[in-house]
């Protein structure tokens, strides 16, 4: 809920339903998916997301804003997780699919970490389909050892940074797709993402990455209201933290 530039968006409502709810119903679908926890801040302003898994009877873990791998090492502590799979709430429209393909990657390899979006450079995948998958060891490892600002508010940050410590892999599609943009970041994302849902939902068929990426094809229109969009990335003022506080 603490976007700075599209504030309260996981709750923005979509069919009479909040994106986070949408996405909810969309993780469940996963057949790789054992428990769900939605990790949030103490913050006064995600009290709104704590009223929302209260109503929706999900489990859900209040943590610090900044240090978000400690606000998810606890928050995979409470159900005694031996996986984690990390999604982010900016990514409404997640196919279940791809979910179940990143965590069969990390179950049938011997890997401490898989994703298909880090490192970032030359991902195939749409931004809005990201997936992380580790182990509980590999986050409490990282949740010991990361010292810098960066390291604590990127999750992961420290799995793709320290090759000698995690063994880590990305996985990509046959073909580049990630021209499209499926995440909700800014106004021009949201109004895209709830032309796809109006077009594509429906009760009875989760709709998957494929349907999507047609949909988009045959409304170049919409495809183009967010396209020109320069993906932001969090990683730049973390970093800048990071020199600020003199942690090389």
């Amino acid at each position: 809920m603490n976007s700075s530039r599209l504030p309260g968006k996981v709750l923005m409502q979509v069919k009479d339903k909040p994106l986070l709810l949408h996405m909810y119903q969309r993780v469940i679908d996963a057949n790789e998916i054992d428990e769900v926890i939605i990790a949030t801040s103490g913050q006064k302003s995600d009290e709104g997301i704590v009223e929302f898994c209260k109503l929706n009877k999900i489990v859900y873990f209040c943590g610090s804003l900044d240090d978000v791998l400690d606000r998810y090492y606890h928050a995979a502590k409470i159900i005694n997780a031996s996986i984690v799979v990390r999604l982010t709430g900016d990514c409404p429209i997640i196919d279940p699919r791809v979910i179940d393909s990143v965590v069969s990657i990390y179950k049938n390899e011997n890997y401490d970490f898989v994703a298909n979006t880090a490192p970032p450079d030359g991902i195939t995948y749409p931004e809005g389909m990201d997936v992380e998958v580790f182990s509980m060891s590999a986050l409490e490892k990282a949740w010991i050892e990361a010292k810098k600002p960066s390291e604590r508010e990127h999750v992961t940050f420290y799995f793709w940074k320290n090759p000698d410590k995690f063994k880590s892999f990305r996985t990509d599609l046959t073909y580049n797709h990630s021209n499209y943009r499926l995440t909700v970041d800014y106004l021009e994302d949201f109004i895209v993402v709830t032309k796809i849902i109006d077009a594509l939902y429906s009760k009875d068929v989760i709709f998957t990455m494929e349907d999507i990426f047609k949909f988009l094809d045959q409304n170049p229109d919409i495809y183009e209201i967010n396209n020109k969009i320069v993906p932001f990335s969090g990683w730049e003022p973390s970093i800048i933290k990071d020199l600020d506080n003199k942690i090389y």
